[in-house]
């Protein structure tokens, strides 16, 4: 009997099937990973691929360049250089090539090469270095500052950054700095034989014997290596013309003369001890000297230059007439014959003399000297003539500092202030010949008794170099004078005198700045620490008065006030000391004699 119930059909499962199945689902995995590793190597190949090739075509280039350099194919360097920023814009090693060539080739450019390197690598203190020195080369001393400021505190110690920082230094026209960096220097570095040199030739003038005494053994030793020998000669002929020790400078005047590096310049600082030692063997070097400068024109005007200095202009007139005129009517020689005219004051041949003439890039000294002589001979019309020329002569030197840097000299040299202001304040734009432009201006204003003005070119020195206490204290005292409650002006003044104790300027300054504080004992105490005579210069003595009065030493003041009184004041100065004097007290009347008794 069949039972009841569902009846449940089995499916059968074809042979195979489950194999097709994993067959294709791995297909279906292995597809999807080609196409992710597809889109992975396409990814690489998209962002690494360029780099690579950009990579091996920059050290093909590098390679390249470099061989070039070389070679001393600069041109081609350059271009090489520039192919290496298409590639890579930041390449430091495109810059430092390209930096390479510009220097060889004396051009500005390389300051802004080294700057990018320098920005690039800010923790490299060779970097920073090669920056300061290129800045320092082409004049660029702002440039310079800024890369020494960079250097980190702790490499600062190291020999290379103050070399560096000495040049700069004397750049600045900062003697001490100079002198405190090259040792240092050396101090890192005593077998170095170039430090050696430079701190030497920097200390043989020293006005302390036993500095001196030992750069001069130091020049000595030196003199008989050939990398400094003529170095070393010039610096000890010089010393040994100074100190009047002839008999040692004719020795070394003949063994300079016989060294391999001699030049026009040594001759003449052979002359200057001929001149001193002897006026018959004086006459005969220089009658010998005269045929060798004839043959250039910058050695003549050189040995012009020299004769009218020492006294000899005549005899540079003289020797003139006897030159061919096509060396003679040309700058330089042109400029130096005109400059003995005028020293002479024959000021109608003067102007004969610079009507025409070759004169070329210096044609507008041509005009100042023709102005000058117009002035001078003060005819008809004489000053309408003498503007007319200088503005000339302005235009031609427009727009070159060293040329507007040439005509302020002569218009200083000459008595013309208001001509030779207007020119330097023209050259204090430019970072190189700042420190002269303000120097000079200060002059001019201290003359003029404008101590406003003073006082700007006063703090743009501080700023220009502002670890200089002298610069520092002269900025300070005169704040103080205009704007006596000037904190910035008392924190200058206190730190001036901190970094230069013994300085006369750094310390009347300091003494200034503490009366003004209500200090007047602590000041009065700075200026008993400076010597006596130190004093009586009228402008030091004014704030000696001023201090001792306000402690009511009036007696020990009597000696300063007539010194003060006896010389040149600022008029703030003679305010000061006419405020302090009022505050005197007055002094009690004499009692009236008492009227005789008549006797009977």
């Amino acid at each position: 009997m069949r039972q009841n119930g569902k009846r449940v059909r089995r499916k059968r499962v074809q042979p195979g099937s489950n194999w097709r199945f994993t067959l294709f689902h791995r297909r279906n995995v292995i597809f999807a990973g080609a196409v992710v590793a597809g889109f992975a190597i396409g990814f690489a190949t998209l962002t690494y691929a360029p780099r690579a090739f950009s990579t091996w075509r920059e050290t093909g280039l590098q390679k390249r360049a470099q061989a070039e350099l070389n070679q001393n194919d600069l041109e081609a360097a350059a271009l090489t250089a520039q192919q290496m920023l298409r590639y890579r814009p930041a390449s430091v090693a495109a810059f430092r090539i390209l930096a390479e060539t510009t220097e060889k080739q004396n051009r500005s450019e390389t300051v802004a090469w080294r700057s990018q390197i320098a920005r690039a690598r800010p923790n490299d203190l060779d970097a920073q270095l090669n920056l300061a020195s290129a800045a320092l080369r082409f004049g660029q001393l702002d440039t310079a500052r800024r890369a020494l400021e960079s250097v980190a505190p702790a490499e600062r110690e190291k020999a290379a950054y103050h070399v560096v920082a000495g040049w700069l230094a004397r750049a600045q026209g900062n003697e001490k700095d100079v002198e405190a960096h090259f040792a240092a220097a050396l101090h890192q570095e005593p077998q170095n034989e170039l430090y050696q040199f430079n701190l030497a030739v920097l200390r043989i003038g020293s006005v302390e014997p036993a500095v001196s005494a030992e750069a001069r053994a130091t020049l000595e030793r030196l003199s008989k290596a050939t990398t400094f020998r003529s170095g070393a000669l010039r610096a000890l002929l010089s010393d040994a013309v100074e100190r009047d020790d002839l008999a040692r400078a004719d020795s070394l005047a003949q063994e300079l003369q016989m060294t391999q590096q001699v030049t026009f310049a040594d001759y003449l600082l052979s002359l200057s001890f001929y001149r001193k030692l002897d006026a018959k063997k004086y006459s005969a070097v220089l009658e010998k000297i005269k045929p060798v400068a004839a043959r250039n024109g910058t050695d003549l005007a050189l040995l012009m230059n020299w004769m009218i200095r020492n006294g000899q202009a005549s005899e540079v007139l003289k020797w003139a007439d006897k030159l061919p005129s096509e060396i003679t009517t040309k700058a330089p020689a042109a400029l130096s014959i005109a400059e003995a005219f005028a020293e002479v004051k024959n000021w109608s041949r003067l102007k004969r003399w610079t009507r025409s003439g070759g004169w070329g890039a210096d044609d507008y000294l041509r005009l100042a000297y023709q102005a000058y002589a117009a002035r001078q001979a003060k005819q008809s019309g004489a000053e309408a003539e003498f503007h007319s020329l200088w503005n000339s002569a302005e235009r031609s030197a427009s727009e070159n500092p060293e040329r507007e840097a040439a005509l302020a000299r002569l218009a200083l040299r000459w008595g013309l202030p208001a001509e030779a202001e207007h020119l330097w304040q023209r050259v204090v734009r430019h970072a190189p010949m700042r420190r002269e432009a303000l120097d000079a201006l200060g002059r001019i204003y201290r003359e003029n008794n404008d101590l406003r003005r003073l006082l700007d070119v006063a703090r743009q020195l501080h700023e220009s170099s502002p670890r200089e206490p002298a610069l520092a204290a002269n900025y300070a005292r005169f704040a103080l004078l205009l704007e006596p409650n000037t904190e910035q002006a008392q924190r200058t003044a206190r730190t001036a005198f901190e970094a230069a104790p013994t300085d006369v300027s750094c310390a009347i300054t300091y003494a200034f700045a503490l009366y003004g504080l209500g200090r007047t004992a602590d000041g009065l105490e700075v200026l008993r620490q400076l010597p006596h005579d130190a004093l009586l210069d009228s402008h030091a003595a004014v704030y000696a008065v001023v201090l001792l009065l306000d402690d009511n030493k009036v007696e020990a003041a009597q000696e300063y006030l007539a010194a003060a009184r006896g010389g040149p004041l600022f008029p703030e100065e003679k305010k000061l000391l006419e405020e302090a004097l009022a505050r005197l007290p007055a002094p009690a009347p004499s009692p009236s004699p008492s009227p005789e008794t008549p006797t009977a």
